[in-house]
């Protein structure tokens, strides 16, 4: 390493270090070293007067010595005032070897100032002084050669010099022996220094590891701690993810057990979040699940643990003896924040939440149980027409099992046919005439028995199975459709039902323009109907009833009046039919509110030049009050109760049969 050091291999912040190191060890060392020279110059004083007296160039000669020793203490301090160590370490070594010379310089003038100096008599003292005073200052100055030698030197070489001029064989002799010894403190001022480098390279180097050893280990603990954020935090939303969530759900039970205190479990999800990010992109996607995080932050004013499980999933952990009610009001307070808009992508954007709730021990008492439970209680909020909340009810887990195996069984019942489409009669009610059939799917289960076709359109939707369902029932709609006109009836329309959910899985029109076009059969005689939340959909579903209506088939707004429908969306859409809820019909010759609300829609449909549906007719007495409000056609029990296509046949012809009969 001191090869290195010497011929400039090693690192240059390395070298500098080396240096500052040297000349401070100096610098530490150089008061006892010239105190210990002035105490020896005065010995040697001391010797040259004991026989000779004080002569004045002995005197000159003290006085000489200890001013080069003041200019060495001064010249110090100066380095140390001026910090020339730290900035400059190799002008500080020149400064303290030229400091070391001038006093090396002074003792060898010390034969010279001796009047018949006798090196080999009488003054042979002199010279082992100043021989000493070389080799102690050899052996002291380890740190940096130059300065060793720099003083050591001219005292030999003055000594040599006197003994060589004797011109005898023993001064000869002793001349070789002191510059024998000037050799040997030349190898032991490099061997000194050479150690004294080594070692401070070696303390530098252990140091710098040291210090890296510590870099990397405060690296290494920053990264954990990033580490240990990503493993535990969402990096969009900030929130606790699902490995952070599942410790807390985890701790929260354990405490509330111990405590006898409940523990609320909230999961929700972003109605149609998927189509925001189809339609407006991922980024715009990314946006609102962040503006949610902070909705949700605000509803919950850190009173619980807020997680983003995945996607447009998010859970909520509440506390304490209160924690039933206060995720009660927390539910319905985070539907009120979700029914403001948000802005995506410069267009106000209304995206719903689902929220299902359970409650630890009242409805599970495991972590694993009381995350199943919230679960079902979502899906019923989202089977139930989403943009609400539902609490876990014990009904929920056998609705579960059995809505699982529909999901299981529903693509083999496609595949036999198990599935079938009937249809109910909807009538002119001033003429009595036949105008149409609604399509209505049917699936009698050999273990579960008839099968309701809410279960089955949610089970179709849950199993990615929507457009296969629709696809049957179009084509059992066409076939009708095709012998419609041998039964008298040219211009009957059939309706099916699309629920709005279906119009993120699939296109509608796709698969309809392919079954009525292979069949032959005008779009003006297929009805579509959907119910008032599609049209409030202007992302996905807008576009999708906009394509409907440009192929043509007829669209008709199911359960109007249930909702919260736009007239301007009505219009704009170009609605063809308005189908009344059912809620407003029964007994309606008998209540007066619900005569009003009827008449009131039927006079809008007629303003907007919509026809008028009602459905749910069980009375004659119902018929006739609904044609004196204004409503032009109708549908239910009293005309005709839902029947498989070949029984139409049949029906139609006693129907008719029947009519003749009153008009006879």
């Amino acid at each position: 390493m001191e090869a290195e050091f010497r011929t400039g291999q090693i690192d240059p912040a390395l070298a500098l270090d080396v240096k500052r190191a040297q000349a401070s060890t100096i610098l530490e060392r150089l008061i006892s070293t010239l105190a210990t020279n002035a105490a020896i110059s005065a010995s040697a004083l001391f010797v040259t007067t004991i026989d000779r007296g004080l002569t004045v160039s002995a005197s000159l000669w003290f006085m000489a010595v200890i001013a080069s020793l003041v200019l060495r203490v001064f010249m110090a301090s100066i380095l140390k005032r001026w910090e020339t160590v730290e900035h400059a370490p190799q002008q500080a070594l020149n400064v303290l070897t030229v400091g070391a010379l001038v006093s090396g310089l002074a003792w060898a003038a010390l034969p010279l100032t001796v009047p018949d100096f006798n090196a080999l008599d009488g003054d042979s003292g002199l010279y082992l002084i100043m021989c000493g005073m070389a080799t102690g200052a050899v052996l002291m100055g380890v740190g940096h050669n130059p300065v060793s030698l720099a003083f050591a030197i001219p005292p030999n070489i003055s000594v040599m010099v006197s003994l060589a001029v004797t011109g005898s064989a023993s001064g000869w002799l002793l001349t070789i022996d002191v510059v024998a010894l000037t050799m040997v403190l030349i190898r032991s001022s490099r061997t000194s220094e050479a150690t004294f480098v080594g070692n401070v390279l070696g303390k530098l180097k252990a140091t710098a590891l040291a210090d890296s050893l510590s870099s990397a280990n405060s690296n290494i603990l920053r990264a954990n701690y990033r580490l240990e954020v990503l493993a535990n935090c969402d990096p969009l939303t900030g929130l606790a993810n699902r490995t952070a969530f599942n410790t807390a759900l985890d701790t929260g039970i354990s405490a509330a057990r111990l405590e006898e205190e409940q523990l609320a479990l909230l999961i929700l999800d972003l109605d149609r979040f998927k189509t925001v990010n189809d339609t407006l992109g991922h980024s715009a996607g990314d946006a609102l699940l962040v503006e949610v995080s902070d909705r949700l932050r605000l509803a919950v004013d850190g009173k619980g643990v807020i997680a983003r499980l995945g996607g447009d999933e998010f859970a909520i952990i509440l506390g304490g003896s209160d924690a039933a009610e206060t995720a009660r009001g927390l539910a319905k307070r985070i539907l009120e924040h979700s029914r403001q808009p948000v802005m995506l992508e410069g267009q106000p954007t209304v995206v719903g939440t689902s929220i299902g709730l359970a409650l630890f021990p009242l409805h599970a008492d495991t972590a694993e149980d009381l995350f199943i439970s919230a679960d079902m209680a979502l899906y019923r909020a989202k089977d139930g027409g989403r943009r609400q909340w539902r609490e876990f009810e014990p009904a929920f887990r056998s609705q579960a099992d059995r809505q699982n195996q529909i999901e299981h069984e529903l693509a083999d019942a496609l595949d036999a046919g198990d599935l079938e489409a009937w249809f109910q009669p909807q009538v002119d009610l001033a003429s009595q005439e036949i105008t149409g059939f609604e399509a209505l799917v049917r699936w009698h289960h050999p273990y579960l028995g008839p099968i309701a076709p809410p279960e089955i359109v949610a089970a179709a939707q849950a199993a990615n199975l929507a457009d296969r369902l629709t696809a049957t029932v179009a084509e059992a709609a066409c076939r009708l459709l095709t012998r419609l006109p041998s039964l008298g009836l040219p211009r009957a329309t059939v309706a099916i039902n699309v629920s709005p959910r279906e119009f993120d899985l699939y296109s509608v029109t796709d698969v309809l323009d392919c079954i009525t076009s292979a069949h032959c059969i005008d779009p003006a005689l297929f009805e579509i109907e959907i119910t008032e939340e599609a049209i409030l959909d202007t992302l996905v579903a807008g576009e999708q009833l906009k394509r409907i209506e440009r192929s043509g088939y007829k669209l008709a707004v199911d359960d109007f009046g249930a909702g919260h429908s736009s007239l301007a969306y009505l219009v704009a859409l170009k609605v063809d039919r308005l189908k009344l809820d059912r809620r407003f019909i029964t007994n309606v010759h008998q209540s007066r509110q619900n005569q009003e609300i009827v008449g009131a829609m039927a006079s809008l449909g007629r303003a907007l030049s919509m026809e008028v549906v009602v459905e749910g007719v069980e009375s004659e007495e119902e018929a006739n009050a609904l044609k004196a409000l204004g409503c032009q056609f109708a549908q239910g029990y009293f005309f005709g109760r839902p029947m498989p296509a070949e029984r139409i046949p049949g029906w139609i012809e006693c129907r008719r049969a029947a009519t003749q009969r009153q008009v006879a």
